[in-house]
């Protein structure tokens, strides 16, 4: 499995948590949760096609 494709759902997941967690209790950094949310659903969208079952 490419690594890519593993670190976006990975990112997605601990970017809802972080941010599910911060309208919880607020904490300083909080922002970052909504930047590995971004950035996750980035690699889920744009990912190689290997990745997406594609030939290369």
């Amino acid at each position: 499995m490419d690594s890519l494709a593993a670190l976006g759902p990975l990112l997605v997941v601990v970017g809802a948590a972080g941010y599910v967690a911060g309208i919880a209790s607020p904490y300083p950094g909080r922002s970052f949760a909504l930047t590995a949310l971004m950035v996750g659903i980035t690699l889920l969208v744009v990912r190689p096609p290997s990745a997406a079952g594609g030939r290369q």
